[in-house]
């Protein structure tokens, strides 16, 4: 198979799906769907081999650097590092106090650790259907679900395009519900002017291989306001990792032992620092943490990945304009639809299909469109409900006719990084419309 990005290997992969789409079917492509989501360049290879130089690889002084960035960036007074979106997903569902029984309303339409990090804790997803143009949780049906047993709302703002979240905030001001972001395709976006992860009670971020910026194939942060809430994550994340005699002086959120998790200076008292013990393990609020810690090389390219964030964002946008453009007026073919109230930032383009107009299928259009045009597309996501664990436990797989029409009829991502050049925007663009006519041609002779 010919792939002109530098970044495919090629050959099989552990993570299978998770880690590569390449295959070995003799299909010549055009453009691939690469699993490179971002740039990386001299700065975070120097950056990480002076990572390596420090006596402290993990929860250091870059680790500290990059969590006081990313705070700035997403406008919130507190960002802490972590291993995954997952792990910081399930830090906050530990943090909101899930317990066994209580519901959380959420999307279908996301990758399926969005509820995972809910079954873990015992607690019950409930799912609420998606808005038909942005693919989104609807703050309408989200209302409809909640019952005397729902304790949060978790939102995802899908390919980089924000959730509508005023409604989302007054239902859960109305219900009192606590309120997720999952950013994990977000991290540069932006609604009414206000960023991910800075409207919820907390947010968390993906540095996934294939996102916008990416901390070496993994990684994540959650952010919130809360200064509660962020002491708890500090606990959740690192095992409790300060002694119960110092976590008693984090109290005021003035302290000057409180910085973002790590104390910058003790208090002048007897207390030596190796007693009584250079750690302590104490559940917070009735939850055990985990080993959630970024390493320092991790967050030393996060820090460079940061810097370039702007102009990585501003290439996957004039990307997917022109995209969008090239696709006006292609029978059954749907651009992306970009809400006013939102800054997206394209970690997915999305083109959808009308079948009836095509007088095929949209797996009939993937098909046409890898074997005969070159162009690589994927879907995301397959309705979380539809996945046998959630089907043995009797989840009705009708229950948001969006979610499955979507993702069964309607849609499928194309290559999306900042490094496509303009002859693979035209390829594609060439490639759907190619696609198109012969769809229509075929299915008007039968």
């Amino acid at each position: 198979m010919a792939i002109k990005d530098d970044h495919y290997t090629g050959g099989e992969t552990e993570g299978g799906i998770t880690s590569s789409y390449a295959t070995n079917d003799g299909v010549k492509l055009k453009v691939a769907y690469s699993f490179m989501g971002s740039i990386y360049d001299e700065a975070e290879r120097k950056a990480a081999l002076d990572a390596m130089s420090q006596d402290s690889l993990t929860m250091g002084p870059k680790t500290i650097e990059f969590q006081d960035k990313f705070a700035k960036m997403s406008g919130t007074k507190y960002a802490f590092a972590a291993t995954s979106c997952t792990t910081s997903m399930h830090v906050v569902t530990q943090l909101f106090d899930i317990r066994p029984g209580d519901e959380v309303i959420v999307t279908p339409n996301t990758f399926v650790a969005t509820s995972l990090v809910i079954l873990k804790e015992g607690g019950v997803p409930v799912f609420a259907d998606i808005d038909p143009r942005t693919f989104n949780i609807d703050p309408n049906d989200v209302e409809r679900k909640i019952t005397p047993k729902t304790k949060a709302i978790y939102v995802v703002h899908y390919a980089g395009q924000m959730v509508d979240m005023d409604p989302i905030m007054e239902i859960a001001k109305k219900h009192n519900l606590k309120v997720l972001e999952d950013c994990a395709h977000a991290t540069g976006s932006s609604y009414k002017g206000r960023k991910a992860g800075s409207i919820g009670d907390c947010g968390a971020f993906s540095f996934h291989s294939l996102k916008n910026i990416t901390t070496c194939g993994e990684g994540g942060m959650i952010t919130t306001n809360n200064d509660e809430y962020a002491k708890g994550i500090q606990n959740l994340r690192c095992m409790s990792n300060m002694p119960q005699t110092w976590n008693d002086q984090l109290t005021d959120k003035n302290d000057p032992v409180w910085t973002f998790g790590k104390i910058v200076k003790r208090r002048t008292d007897p207390i030596q620092y190796w007693m009584p013990a250079h750690f302590d393990v104490i559940p917070w609020n009735g939850h055990w943490g985990s080993n959630y810690r970024m390493n320092e090389i991790q967050a030393a390219v996060g820090c460079c990945q940061l810097d370039k964030l702007d102009m990585l964002v501003a290439k996957r946008r004039e990307i997917a304009h022109k995209i969008t453009a090239g696709l006006q007026d292609v029978p059954g073919v749907e651009p992306v639809y970009e809400d006013p109230n939102c800054f997206h930032s394209f970690h997915l383009y999305t083109v959808c299909v009308d079948e009836k107009a095509l007088g095929g299928s949209r797996d009939e259009f993937m098909q046409v469109l890898y074997q005969e045009e070159g162009v690589q597309g994927i879907l995301h996501y397959q309705p979380t409900y539809h996945f046998t664990g959630l089907k043995r436990m009797g989840y009705d797989p009708d229950q948001c006719p969006r979610a499955n029409e979507f993702f069964y009829n309607r849609e499928f991502n194309i290559p999306m990084h900042p490094r496509l050049t303009d002859q693979d925007i035209q390829d594609m663009v060439d490639g759907i419309r190619n696609t198109s006519a012969k769809l229509r041609k075929r299915h008007c002779k039968a």
